[in-house]
C-alpha cells in the first residue's frame, strides 16, 4: 500500500482516466504531495487504508437506510475511475429507485475536470 503514497502515484490518481491530463490543475496533487510528505503522514494514510474494511462492514446498514428512507440521491462518477468502478454507482439504484447516477468521461477526481457539469447535476437534482 505504500506505493499509493508516492508522489508519482498521487499524480497518477489525479490524471488516470482523464482524456486530456493537461486540463487537470497541478494544485490539487501538489497540495496532496505536500501533505503526504509530512512526517508520520504515511502511517496515518496506511491506517486509513487498513480501516476501509470497517466501511464495507457498514454497507448493510447504509443499504437499509436507503431502502427505508429513499433520500434524494445523486452519484457522480468518473467512468474511468480505477478505484470506484461504475457498477458501484449503479448499485445505489437497487436500494434507491429514484437515484440519479451520472457518469463523466474522467477518472477518480471528477471535479478536477468536470466541476461545471457536476455543479449543474447537483442543482438539477436539488431542484427536483
Amino acid at each position: 500500500m505504500r506505493a499509493f503514497l508516492t508522489a508519482e502515484t498521487t499524480v497518477w490518481q489525479y490524471t488516470h482516466g482523464v482524456r486530456d491530463a493537461t486540463v487537470v490543475s497541478p494544485d490539487g496533487y501538489a497540495l496532496d504531495k505536500f501533505h503526504l510528505a509530512r512526517p508520520g503522514a504515511d502511517e496515518v494514510q496506511l491506517d486509513l487504508f487498513g480501516d476501509y474494511k470497517s466501511n464495507v462492514a457498514l454497507y448493510p446498514a447504509f443499504q437499509e437506510y436507503f431502502r427505508t428512507h429513499r433520500p434524494r440521491f445523486l452519484a457522480v462518477w468518473g467512468k474511468s475511475d480505477p478505484f470506484f468502478l461504475p457498477a458501484g454507482a449503479e448499485a445505489f439504484k437497487r436500494d434507491i429507485p429514484g437515484a440519479v447516477v451520472r457518469f463523466f468521461d474522467t477518472g477518480h477526481f471528477a471535479l478536477e475536470t468536470h466541476a461545471s457539469e457536476i455543479g449543474m447535476a447537483i442543482r438539477d437534482t436539488a431542484g427536483r
